[in-house]
């Protein structure tokens, strides 16, 4: 499964400009989308999926690589970075470094959870991906990066939430391999913001009141009118911008987007249980990575969502994790069903 972190809706609006000084922004997205296709096409048999376990190996430290493709769409590329080997000096590569470590040490000490696959998987990156890239992507098996058109999109290793987005995919793909399309699309999207989010927050050791629930912030220039790609607190506030245009997520069920374009809307209609979260972690107070995540963690790998699942039945198999680690009628259980009350969505 090829999963990118640019909505196409966003690179469609940026294809279709005319105007002269946006002609290298246009191409660049023209560009972006066919590969994304293109990538998606070759990818379509399915992964195969390992039966999420109860018990897992101990966290074992990470295993990282990076690869420098050169501008060119060759992967994994040239080898410049091994796990524990120094710095390279190039901006890039040493941020997926880092990305990898922060995003590996939230699951091994939040979670409990040995890498990506559960399994100690080695973590390997390729930045500087093609020419004016404005994408990075999870592959399936490795992640991807690059550098963007310098126009509307810096480099995206900027972002350390783009990076534990992309690498929650392969945690959904190796634990509940939620279907890539519709509200199960969405869902997918929506636990790769949750999981980046929460790499960046404890990264960082913020607070869900001292976090800033941004998705992809830092990838804008300063020409763009925005603050990041989403926001999870407040979808459709992240941007609003006379190229870009508005930030079109909505943040409840009544306003829920009904579109094939998208796989049938996974990106814009993720905002909705993105709030969803973040309505819980916000009641709770505290660190979000906690009960929240927990709660979110323990509903993806249990194994008992289906491949198709709706935003009712995610809401529901929530609340039942809340009540099993926290009991029935526990704070954390109320701000679960509280959540999905406000967003609308019937558990």
């Amino acid at each position: 499964m090829i999963c990118s972190i640019i909505p196409p809706y966003i690179l469609r609006r940026l294809a279709a400009q005319h105007e002269p000084r946006l002609r290298v922004i246009a191409r660049a997205a023209k560009e972006s989308l066919l590969h994304i296709k293109n990538l998606q096409a070759v990818r379509a048999l399915p992964v195969p999926v390992p039966v999420p376990t109860a018990r897992q190996a101990k966290p074992s430290p990470p295993k990282r690589t990076i690869y420098d493709a050169g501008s060119t769409e060759a992967l994994p590329g040239k080898l410049v970075r091994r796990e524990k080997g120094p710095a390279t000096g190039d901006a890039a590569a040493d941020e997926a470094y880092d990305g990898l470590g922060e995003t590996h040490a939230l699951y091994a000490e939040a979670f409990s959870r040995n890498s990506i696959d559960g399994a100690g998987l080695k973590l390997d990156a390729t930045v500087h991906y093609g020419q004016l890239y404005d994408n990075a992507f999870w592959n399936g098996s490795q992640m991807v990066f690059g550098d963007g058109d310098g126009e509307i999109f810096q480099r995206f290793t900027k972002s350390l939430s783009v990076i534990g987005h992309e690498l929650a995919h392969g945690v959904t793909q190796y634990t509940a391999a939620l279907a890539y399309r519709n509200q199960a699309g969405a869902l997918n999207e929506s636990m790769s913001d949750v999981f980046g989010a929460l790499v960046e927050q404890y990264a960082k050791k913020q607070s869900a009141a001292e976090a800033s629930w941004l998705i992809g912030e830092g990838l804008f220039t300063d020409a763009v009118q925005g603050t990041a790609l989403r926001s999870m607190k407040a979808p459709g506030t992240a941007y609003d911008d006379d190229v870009l245009g508005k930030d079109p997520q909505p943040d409840s069920m009544d306003k829920y987007v009904r579109t094939t374009a998208d796989n049938g809307g996974v990106h814009i209609n993720s905002g909705i249980p993105n709030r969803a979260f973040s309505l819980v972690a916000l009641e709770l107070g505290g660190n979000a990575w906690e009960a929240p995540g927990q709660i979110w963690y323990n509903t993806l790998t249990s194994g008992s969502l289906p491949a198709t699942c709706t935003f009712g039945r995610f809401a529901k198999a929530t609340a039942a994790s809340a009540e099993e680690l926290f009991g029935s009628g526990s704070n954390e259980h109320d701000a679960v069903n509280k959540a999905w009350e406000t967003v609308k969505v019937k558990l």
